[in-house]
């Protein structure tokens, strides 16, 4: 088991103190900006979670390194009471967000979600994933704002698309061949909100979104 704390944890023991928010800005001049009582709530969920993956002892988060960068969902693998993802090695800083994502999609498997996703309890599908992904993206915002953790371009994408409004339209966009129904419904629903995201993240990033380029 590979367990990388970060910086996102704080200190070691006590209740430590969210640091004051910084705004955030990549190339593009794009910034992010978060609330301290924002920050400070995430980071109660993110210090909970971070300890039960380390000392819950009935399960196990694996994080492999890979060469190259990898989105959350990748490659991930659920056995038995074991989960596995990779994350690329050039990255540490993005460890503990792919291990929250990891973790709460084994409490699922394990009939856990109630206790880990109580906005979600009994969400499937789609609405299971959205609702964790925005959990990671959460954990990230407060990463790169409150604790100064690198740049990453897979996790950056997912918290600014996420805080732009886009959450839905990067994840249909970047996984085209899951969700089928809820992507007709959405689409039927947001007729060229598609086209709106995909010009939103050619002027934020400078490169078309995941699905729609070649990596």
């Amino acid at each position: 088991m590979i367990i990388v704390l970060t910086v996102l944890t704080g200190c070691a023991t006590g209740a430590p103190e969210v640091p004051v928010p910084r705004p955030i800005i990549i190339h593009s001049g794009a910034r992010l900006r978060v609330e301290q009582e924002r920050a400070e709530e995430i980071h109660e969920w993110v210090m909970r979670e971070e300890s039960n993956i380390v000392e819950d002892p009935t399960f196990m988060v694996e994080s492999q390194s890979t060469p190259e960068e990898v989105y959350v969902w990748e490659r991930l693998e659920i056995e038995g009471d074991t989960v596995r993802t990779p994350v690329y090695g050039g990255a540490d800083d993005a460890v503990l967000v792919h291990q929250i994502y990891a973790h709460l999609h084994l409490m699922v498997a394990m009939g856990r979600q109630e206790e880990w996703l109580p906005e979600a309890p009994a969400a499937v599908e789609y609405d299971l994933e959205r609702a964790i992904l925005s959990r990671a993206a959460d954990a990230w915002l407060l990463g790169r704002t409150a604790f100064d953790t690198s740049p990453y371009g897979p996790l950056d994408e997912l918290v600014y698309a996420k805080e732009a409004g886009y959450l839905d339209a990067f994840i249909f966009t970047a996984r085209p061949e899951e969700f089928a129904t809820a992507r007709t419904k959405w689409a039927r629903e947001n007729p060229g909100e598609d086209e709106g995201y995909r010009d939103w993240f050619l002027n934020t990033f400078n490169r078309e979104p995941p699905g729609l380029r070649t990596r």
